[in-house]
């Protein structure tokens, strides 16, 4: 069982400019979790820290949103043969559909997972290993990112 992510405070994202060392301290805070929901409205920049994460963790390939490829695999440069996994479940229909894709070989918490648009595989992802993730906008542009554990994200609409 994995320890619970304790006094894990919520990380503010004030610009762009401060996303790298935003994902460095939500990387080092948030081990050993590996699988990652991120639940956020659209725009609210859940890929673009996707993209600072796997930039933390020495990505060399592009990262991109895996919007119509639904689950994209990166390589990790300093470890051969261990990946990242990249999910967007938005243009998912069924639990079925992402079932019959694969998608709960990449839930194990093994190697990192960073699931966009999660809440249709609420049913697969296992509560011990993975850290729900809430994105917010503020009014001046910044971003706050709290992780939540349990069954659910307690998103504030």
């Amino acid at each position: 069982m994995i320890s619970k992510a304790q006094n894990f405070d919520p990380i503010i994202i004030p610009s762009e400019q401060t996303i790298d060392e935003a994902a460095r301290l939500f990387l080092r805070r948030t081990s050993p979790f590996r699988v990652f929901a991120f639940y956020a409205p659209m725009g609210a920049g859940k890929t673009t820290f996707i993209k600072a994460l796997c930039r933390c963790l020495h990505i060399s390939d592009v990262v991109n949103s895996p919007t119509f490829a639904i689950i994209n695999r990166y390589g990790l440069e300093e470890a051969k043969g261990q990946m990242v996994t990249h999910i967007d479940c938005y243009r998912l229909k069924t639990l079925e559909e992402a079932l019959s894709i694969g998608m709960q070989d990449y839930l194990s918490g093994e190697e990192y997972c960073f699931i966009e648009w999660p809440e249709l595989i609420e049913p697969i992802l296992d509560d011990e290993l993975t850290l729900r993730i809430a994105i917010e906008e503020q009014p001046d542009g910044s971003r706050i990112v709290k992780p939540y554990l349990g069954a659910a994200c307690k998103k504030e609409d």
